[in-house]
């Protein structure tokens, strides 16, 4: 190995003025002596090839040794926390380094970033240093020497990732869709008391991610007080949630800029976006209830109020009940408690069981009704275009007017379920070819569909 070029860099004295009694003078550190490579084949000059020339991941490990020699000697050089270790070096998955730069909605961006394990618990600093580190590890320059400088797709998806995750609202889209998310939980009512709080408190965690106040409440222990609990479910029960559905937002078909096509799509998405902030509503209202249904804790008070009604009863006649009679309330109390959890146990197995048999013969009936869909709106749709109710009498409709009527039916079957959809058809079927009683039906439906959803306007059904 050659010997290292030694540049003529001399620093000066201090100036004669120089008040070495100060305090600032006090913080003057030594000077350091520092040597400087070139790194990487873009350096690779004539000039250069007499000295020293270093790999990327040679030079890496250069500065990371230098980085805890100056941090070792108190220098002022950032010190990473253990949550740092490794973060953004492990290897990538091969689904992960195959992600189309062009599909950056359909990529896990924290999984690109190395930050699948933290995901909405990451904070700016955990996406900065991944991101330096997953650049300089897929940077295209280091690849110059694999043969594979041209392949730049990763690196595209780590910039597109960075871009998504350090801008708040697009950030907060992502984390409203995110897929990778565990959720899933046993039913309340088949949980021990023993294991109650330490199923649902990491489920109230998560979902606390979402809550425009904060800091959200914690579940709390078995020993908490009333007043914590009803606290507790009484912030639930008035949740206001920031989660949004934009990310799962449908673009106007490529190549096109009609701006009537993009109005008539995103009605379409906003439509969507309050359908899911519907049904995530009840999701969340449900899992209040199941959860509040199942409280050990409510069982407890609900006993001990019993307990202190039955004493005031007794007007404490006998100056209140012994210590034995305490004991032996107070067993009796367990026993009883324990006599109907396993009880409820059991009810909640047939309930499970039979709530199964009956979400699958739901789905069933979902399954089918979505099949006929598309025979329900043909037929809405040939008798949309026979019936002339478009035009005067004796005029042939316009195309565009037709065409108008067409896409408000597409606007108007996505709003309804399955089940409406075949009704509007029969609806549809008994009025024949009778263009008023068409009309009159499409719009009865439409009315009905903006009074659940105020947005869904309607022209040619209004």
């Amino acid at each position: 190995m050659s010997t290292p070029l030694a540049l003529p860099i001399t620093l000066k004295a201090l100036p004669a003025s120089w008040d070495t009694s100060s305090k600032v003078a006090g913080k003057i550190t030594p000077p350091n002596t520092h040597s400087v490579f070139p790194a990487g084949p873009s350096f690779i000059r004539s000039t250069v090839r007499k000295h020293l020339q270093r790999s990327f991941d040679e030079d890496d490990d250069v500065h990371a040794q230098h980085a805890h020699h100056l941090a070792s000697k108190g220098n002022g050089e950032e010190v990473l926390g253990p949550d740092f270790d490794g973060l953004g070096e492990e290897d990538e998955d091969a689904d992960t380094l195959n992600y189309d730069p062009k599909e950056w909605k359909k990529q896990d961006h924290y999984a690109v970033l190395g930050l699948h394990n933290l995901r909405y618990k990451a904070n700016e600093d955990h996406i900065r240093v991944a991101h330096r580190r997953k650049v300089l590890r897929h940077h295209p320059d280091k690849k110059a020497n694999s043969g594979d400088a041209n392949n730049d797709s990763f690196f595209k998806c780590i910039q597109k990732a960075h871009e998504t995750l350090t801008h708040a609202e697009r950030r907060r889209q992502f984390d409203s869709a995110d897929e990778m998310i565990e959720d899933s939980f046993p039913p309340p009512a088949s949980v021990k008391p023993d294991n109650f709080i330490k199923t649902f408190a990491p489920v109230f965690e998560s979902e606390g991610r979402f809550s425009k106040k904060q800091p959200v409440p914690s579940l709390g222990t078995l020993e908490s007080s009333r007043k914590e609990v009803e606290a507790f479910y009484d912030f639930w029960y008035k949740f206001d949630s920031w989660r949004s559905f934009e990310w799962w937002d449908k673009e106007v078909n490529e190549g096109s800029d009609s701006r009537d096509d993009k109005r008539f799509q995103e009605k379409k998405n906003k439509t969507e976006r309050a359908r899911r902030k519907r049904e995530d509503n009840v999701r969340l209202r449900e899992l209040v209830d199941d959860v509040l249904a199942a409280d050990p804790r409510m069982k407890r008070f609900r006993i001990e109020e019993k307990k202190a009604r039955d004493a005031k009863k007794a007007g404490g006649k006998a100056g209140g009940a012994s210590s034995a009679a305490d004991l032996k309330a107070k067993k009796e109390a367990e026993e009883a408690l324990k006599v109907e959890e396993a009880k409820k146990a059991e009810e909640a197995k047939k309930t499970e069981a039979d709530d199964k048999v009956a979400r699958e013969a739901a789905k069933k009936a979902r399954e089918a009704a979505k099949k006929n869909i598309k025979k329900y709106k043909k037929t809405i749709s040939t008798s949309i275009t026979t019936s002339n109710y478009f035009q005067p009498t004796g005029t042939a409709p316009s195309a565009s007017v037709v065409e108008a009527a067409l896409n408000e039916l597409d606007l108007l079957v996505a709003s309804l379920e399955p089940e409406e959809v075949k009704v509007l058809k029969e609806d549809v079927e008994k009025a024949g070819e009778n263009a008023t009683q068409v009309k009159a039906a499409l719009v009865a439906w439409g009315k009905k569909v903006q009074e659940k959803t105020p947005e869904a306007k309607f022209v040619q059904f209004a």
